[in-house]
């Protein structure tokens, strides 16, 4: 009989901790927007080594993607990539941007020569001073630097987008399976999130 009322008096509290532990019943947290547009490594460089498939679709996407962001008036950072010993050199026209990225001379920029563009930048602080919080990523390569530069921001607790349809790598099927494992969204998505000006 002890052992019955125990077992009763116990259902409460385990239904309470099973509630508390999923989530049931309790609202999706929302985080105020402040997002920045992170465009990695599109340089003449490394254009040609991704996938035709992702070379034909991407750039017009990014392109459509920074007017976005310019409409909202939210900054786009352009990343470049040059390794100490095997380049490209700043200043050369492999180190530059494809030329048909609409970027500009406004845009902040940033070189690295580590995968993630956090490591030994001054990405983080930029991000840190300007109080932005929310990182959407686009370029290449989606399995090397733009993967990295993901993880880099969630270990420095940014929040952090893959865009859909604007990532190239050297084979596109690896480009869709990085989207599918990531969180990911298309540009419609954003353009609703920037709207709203919260994001989940």
């Amino acid at each position: 009989m002890r052992a019955k009322a125990l077992v009763l008096a116990l259902v409460p509290v385990l239904l309470v901790s099973i509630w508390a532990v999923s989530g049931i019943g309790q609202e999706e947290a929302e985080i105020e927007l402040k997002p920045v547009l992170v465009v990695m490594d599109v340089q003449n460089r490394w254009m040609p080594m991704m996938d035709e498939e992702d070379r034909q679709a991407a750039p017009q996407r990014i392109n459509e993607l920074i007017a976005l962001f310019r409409e909202y008036d939210y900054p786009v950072i352009r990343v470049y990539h040059s390794d100490p010993k095997h380049g490209p050199e700043p200043g050369t026209e492999p180190f530059e941007f494809v030329g048909s990225i609409d970027i500009t001379d406004d845009d902040q920029k940033v070189v690295k020569s580590h995968p993630s563009a956090f490591t030994k930048t001054d990405l983080e602080k930029t991000l840190r001073d300007s109080g932005h919080n929310t990182v959407f990523l686009c370029g290449l390569s989606a399995t090397g630097c733009v993967l990295a530069t993901y993880y880099g921001a969630i270990d420095r607790e940014f929040q952090v987008i893959m865009v859909k349809g604007t990532l190239l790598s050297h084979k596109a099927s690896y480009t869709k399976v990085i989207e599918d494992i990531c969180y990911s969204m298309t540009i419609k998505e954003i353009r609703e999130t920037l709207n709203k000006g919260i994001v989940h």
